[in-house]
């Protein structure tokens, strides 16, 4: 990788991390939901600052090309992000589903509470 892709690509992180670092900032999004973006992120800029460990580590996983590495880092990184948010998309609806129960089971009380004193209305005027 030449010196100037490296420098626009390093940039290009650099942006994206300052962006999701901000929107953190101003609660646009929450730090648990972009830990995986930040991870990735930083990753990125290590293997653009030192092009050098991607070719051992890919010497290491015995994989012959260092294009090829990028490619599989590069997969990898998005299966971890998929696999984050199908993670997060499951605990919303644990919540939701368990937030709907509970709104049910207060609607229903109410029901029979109105239901209850209107009885009790009827009774007492009877008397």
């Amino acid at each position: 990788m030449t010196l100037r892709a490296q420098i626009i690509i390093g940039i290009i992180l650099l942006i994206g991390l300052a962006a999701i670092l901000n929107m953190v900032r101003k609660r646009s999004l929450e730090l648990k939901y972009v830990l995986v973006w930040i991870v990735c992120d930083i990753v990125l800029l290590i293997i653009i600052i030192r092009p050098s460990l991607m070719d051992s580590i890919a010497k290491i996983l015995g994989i012959q090309s260092p294009m090829n590495m990028i490619f599989f880092v590069g997969f990898l990184l998005s299966i971890v992000i998929i696999f984050s948010l199908t993670v997060a998309l499951s605990r919303m609806n644990n919540r939701l589903r368990k937030l709907a129960q509970m709104m049910a089971l207060k609607n229903d009380e109410l029901e029979n509470s109105g239901s209850s004193e209107k009885k009790q209305n009827k009774m007492s005027g009877s008397c």
